[in-house]
């Protein structure tokens, strides 16, 4: 019999993008005249748990003496945190709903404000471990329940040990605490979760560093919203390009590469590249390039960039030919829209096609020579498969066909070796 898989998850810089205790001291002290010292003082002994440099113990009491918080503070902070929880986590939710039965939190937090928050993912709240608060009759939090071995050094260890699971344990988390479950023997892989902070000393020990929730169902095989893990996707930004170009681009998740030059070693590699006003594409880099699925172009590319080639390839261009100012950031917008719904919407070289996002659905997007019978084609392949169409879009230029089409999420994978195969196909890809 296969043994069941058990995900141990991290609550603060985890499961949410910041540390609670420390956005509870900006609630409780927000009037107090040495606040900013205190906050230091709360995020400093933080940090130092983290990276296993200060016994999680000592931190967490000296943390809870300096907040001088009440139980109508942990209202307000259960409302900010509904609103900070990871952008990975929060897109994976019927994640958390179809293997409820295998999803702990197991954190050095506190149940007061973790079961609100997590418990919104249908996550059983008999699988939420964490501390409780100590409160005086008129709600001010005093202290901590210290009988609790979550509040000790090693806390995590002791309380798995206690708990005895039976099956294959994955642990997912930011801090040291975390490590320590994999130091110990007790979990078969440590994920160092990094969306939302990068500790070196933990990522150093990691099994797998896991940038998002989305790498970590991909690399395990297991559902999620996106086929494809965003820091997966290699965008090579070239030349003098503006930072708030280049910021849009890294906050959406994609792994930023930026060189003076298109270098060889990434030709292979790379899906998107954005290009400063005046740089130039190496046609023979370009042809190589196979995985380019679109280039921004921060100027005019005519003369600089082998349009028919990307058209040929299935690359869609996004350019700016007459230098507008509010480019800076138009261009990027159109590469992310493109990637994220497939929209080529202004594009150089494609049909111009906008987009709704159809929610329980997988998109797949099909480049193909425009030449007749290919959605006939297309659709053949979907029937085949017993494939539930949700929609279908086609746009068409001379030159390509631009096929979008949205299926049921439950589908068998050999349907994309078919689409692939189809004669005068140029590229496909799954979306999402």
């Amino acid at each position: 019999m296969q043994q069941k898989n058990i995900y141990i998850i991290d609550f603060d810089s985890t499961f949410t993008q910041v540390e609670a205790l420390d956005e509870l001291a900006r609630i409780s002290l927000s009037k107090h005249p040495d606040k900013e010292a205190i906050f230091q003082k709360i995020e400093d002994l933080t940090n130092l748990a983290m990276e296993g440099k200060l016994s999680f113990s000592e931190s967490l009491a000296q943390r809870v003496r300096l907040l001088e918080a009440s139980e109508d503070h942990l209202k307000q902070l259960i409302k900010h945190l509904k609103k900070k929880v990871s952008s990975s986590f929060s897109r994976n939710a019927a994640f958390f709903k179809k293997h409820a039965d295998q999803i702990l939190i197991v954190s050095g937090g506190f149940k007061e404000f973790i079961t609100p928050v997590v418990s919104q993912y249908h996550i059983k709240k008999e699988n939420i471990y964490a501390n409780t608060f100590v409160t005086t009759g008129d709600g001010k939090i005093i202290d901590y329940d210290h009988a609790n071995p979550l509040s000790e050094e090693g806390g995590k260890v002791k309380l798995m040990k206690h708990l005895n699971l039976e099956g294959d344990l994955y642990g997912i988390g930011d801090g040291y605490s975390d490590y320590q479950l994999r130091e110990s023997g007790m979990i078969k892989k440590f994920f160092a979760f990094t969306e939302n902070i990068s500790r070196e000393s933990i990522v150093s020990k990691a099994d797998h560093v896991t940038p998002s929730f989305d790498e970590f169902l991909y690399v395990n095989n297991l559902p999620r919203a996106i086929s494809y893990p965003k820091n997966r996707i290699l965008c090579l930004i070239i030349g003098e390009v503006d930072k708030s170009s280049i910021a849009l681009l890294k906050k959406d998740g994609f792994s930023i590469r930026h060189k003076a030059e298109f270098e060889e070693k990434y030709v292979k590699d790379v899906h998107m590249v954005l290009m400063a006003d005046g740089e130039k594409m190496d046609p023979e880099k370009l042809k190589l390039a196979v995985k380019l699925k679109t280039i921004g172009y921060l100027g005019n590319p005519k003369n600089r960039i082998d349009v028919a080639k990307c058209t040929e390839m299935g690359i869609v261009i996004f350019e700016d030919p007459k230098n507008n100012p509010r480019n800076i950031n138009f261009i990027p917008k159109r590469m992310i829209d493109f990637m994220n719904t497939g929209a080529t919407y202004l594009s150089h070289n494609f049909p111009n096609l906008q987009l709704p996002r159809i929610d329980k659905s997988h998109r797949l997007i099909h480049v193909h020579h425009n030449v007749p019978g290919i959605m006939a084609q297309i659709n053949t392949v979907f029937a085949k498969h017993n494939i539930n169409i949700v929609g279908q879009f086609l746009m068409t230029n001379p030159t390509i066909g631009y096929a979008i089409t949205d299926i049921n999420a439950e589908y068998d994978k050999d349907v994309f070796k078919s689409l692939k195969k189809i004669e005068q196909t140029i590229k496909f890809r799954v979306l999402y």
